[in-house]
């Protein structure tokens, strides 16, 4: 089963491509990124580390960023989304996409008020 061919069409011409390649590019991807998280986790540089966006630092985001495509690529290829309709893999890729986006503004919003309340003491909120 493992070497089966996938029958893949590409301008005009017929080739077909083996799973085992296919598993050997999906090996070397996410080692590549999983790479650059670990390179960036131990020497952060002070450029990423120094500067904010959005209350937060560029090195988080980009670790967040780079988690959110490692998990799509993983959902692409284990999740067999590659093959399914573009409807369907945006309903399943796009809708936990937008809901950890919100997670994560909810939770660096609500950081931002406990972190005031620590350092500035009892802040009120005017309604």
């Amino acid at each position: 089963m493992a070497h089966e061919h996938k029958l893949e069409i590409f301008r005009g011409l017929v080739k077909f491509k083996s799973n085992v390649s296919k598993i050997w590019g999906v090996l070397i991807f996410l080692s590549f990124v999983t790479a650059i998280e670990v390179f960036l986790g131990i020497y952060k540089p002070e450029v990423l580390t120094q500067n904010f966006f959005i209350g937060m630092k560029l090195l988080n985001w980009i670790f967040i960023v780079l988690t959110l495509v490692k998990a799509y690529y993983i959902a692409w290829d284990f999740m067999h989304l590659r093959d399914e309709k573009s409807s369907l893999r945006r309903a399943i890729v796009w809708t936990p996409i937008f809901l950890i986006c919100y997670l994560v503004f909810i939770l660096l919003y609500e950081a931002d008020y406990i972190y005031k309340v620590f350092t500035d003491g009892y802040l009120s909120w005017n309604f």
